[in-house]
This record gives structure tokens, C-alpha cells and sequence, in this order.
């Protein structure tokens, strides 16, 4: 299914199910496809699960500008909008969690009742005075050049990590699968986005946040550290209840599957 964004844009969605809504926003160069271990299995429970390909990403149109956080939460408001949806809860891996934290400070909470924040890369990533534990930004620049130098061979060198796949199980197939739905993305918008989201400081925002969170994190990711992003994260959230998972990388959602579902069906139902 397609709807059209405010500024002209063609975006599309997935709807299964009904009952109460989740909205589940990708990660950075995934699309709605990247849940396909989570929606069968709230759709199963009674639930509406809705999955958001951001501009560039998956079936929505490529345009030339609109990748940055701003846009993106935008563009999220545009489809709880479109939908008229209301207590919706809100799960986002990585990057999108730092695309719903920017859409509840943009847009507020009327239309949301809880966020779900997987292995997120807020609050604040860049190395700053105010943030000494931070990356430097030479540690951008060079991703960015080494994503634009070889992108293929880039993903592949990342989705090992991505997985922890010396820690668990994850086939050929899988990593094959998930480099595949990375290297679809537009290049141009996933440089765009990478720099941006790179930048965002979410600090003041995250702290405003009123409606209740789960934060879920994985203790040996190291793309986004967890010290740096998920601690930090649960901490500046008002009562958010968080837990980490050993042996987890980036990429709980699959390696983590029955777990993460569990644990936010127990968030939901609490």
C-alpha cells in the first residue's frame, strides 16, 4: 500500500492485522521487510502492524532531498495521519528509534501510547565536550568513505558484526538476505541519512518523553556501543524500563527474535 506525503513524495507501508496498532520504523537501509519476525507474530495476537519504507528505502519513491531525521519523522507523522491512528505503539530499530525520538518531539504523543526503542543509536553520538566518551568525527568521514569506495564489500565486512555471528547462530542465507535488502536502499539517501542521524543530539528531547518506554539493547554491539547509546538512553527517558541482552549485536531482531517479541507483548500488556 502507498500514501502520499505532504511534499509530494510516494511512500509505502504493510498493514496486517487488527486490534490495537504498533508501527514498527526500519532500521537505517532497511525497510518494513527487516520486521518479518515480529509482525507475524503480533498479528497473530490480536494486534494492527504497520511497517514504514522511508523515502529511499524499499518500494517508497527515491527523490533528491528529504534524508535527514526531520523529514523522517515528518513523514512518520504523515502516516499515523494518513491512518488516523491512535495509541499506537511505536518500535524502531537503530536508527529509527532515533526517527521516533524526533517525531515525539516534533509531533508530540496525542497519537502514541508507548515507544519501543531497539538497539537505538540515541541520544548523542559525536564526540563533544559535553560528550568526552563520544566518536570522533574522523570515525564518520571515514565510513562514509569506505561506504562510497565499495558499498557492497562495505555491508558485507558490516553484517558480521551486525549479527555478533561469532556469538550466534545466523546462516549464509540469512546475512546474504539482510545485505541484499541493505544494498536496494538508494546510496545517495543512506549517505544522507548516515551523516545526519550521525550529528542528531536527541538529549533534550529524550528527557521530555512522557509516555512509557522500553529500551532493549544488546550488550556486545558494537556499532552502536551501549554505553554510549542504550544505557544513556534508558537513563534520560523518565521511567523507562530497560533490558539487555547478552550476546546480542545489533541485530537482536533476529538473532533475539523470541525474546524481543516477548519481552515487548509483556511491555505492551502491561
Amino acid at each position: 500500500m502507498f500514501f502520499e506525503t505532504p511534499d509530494g513524495v510516494r511512500l509505502a507501508y504493510q498493514d496486517y492485522g487488527r486490534g490495537a496498532p504498533l508501527v514498527f520504523v526500519a532500521s537505517w537501509t532497511l525497510g518494513g521487510d527487516m520486521w518479518e519476525y515480529q509482525i507475524p507474530f503480533f498479528a497473530e495476537r490480536g494486534f494492527r502492524c504497520i511497517a514504514l519504507d522511508r523515502r529511499g528505502h524499499g518500494r517508497s519513491d527515491r527523490p533528491s532531498g528529504g534524508y535527514d531525521l526531520d523529514t523522517g519523522a515528518d513523514d512518520l507523522a504523515a502516516l499515523l495521519d494518513h491512518l488516523d491512528l491512535r495509541g499506537a505503539t511505536l518500535v524502531a530499530h537503530s536508527l529509527g528509534g532515533a526517527e521516533i525520538a524526533r517525531y515525539l518531539a516534533r509531533h508530540g504523543e496525542d497519537r502514541v501510547a508507548r515507544a519501543v526503542f531497539v538497539s537505538s543509536t540515541t541520544p548523542f553520538l559525536p564526540h563533544t565536550e559535553d560528550n568526552p566518551d563520544g566518536m570522533p568525527e574522523a570515525r564518520l568521514q571515514g565510513t562514509l568513505q569506505a561506504f562510497r569506495a565499495d558499498r557492497p564489500k562495505w555491508f558485507a565486512r558490516q553484517a558480521q558484526i551486525w549479527f555478533a555471528t561469532h556469538a550466534n547462530e545466523v546462516s549464509p542465507a540469512t546475512v546474504d538476505h539482510t545485505i541484499a535488502q541493505c544494498l536496494a536502499t538508494s546510496s545517495w539517501a543512506a549517505s544522507q541519512l548516515f551523516a545526519d542521524a550521525f550529528r542528531a543530539d536527541h538529549r533534550a528531547g529524550l528527557r521530555e518523553i512522557g509516555v512509557p518506554a522500553l529500551v532493549v539493547h544488546g550488550t556486545i554491539d558494537s556499532m552502536a556501543a551501549i554505553d554510549l547509546t542504550g544505557r544513556r538512553t534508558a537513563e534520560l527517558i523518565p521511567g523507562a524500563v530497560f533490558k539487555e541482552y547478552p550476546t546480542a549485536s545489533h541485530g537482536l531482531y533476529f538473532t533475539h527474535k523470541d525474546r524481543l517479541n516477548a519481552d515487548i507483548l509483556e511491555f505492551i500488556e502491561a
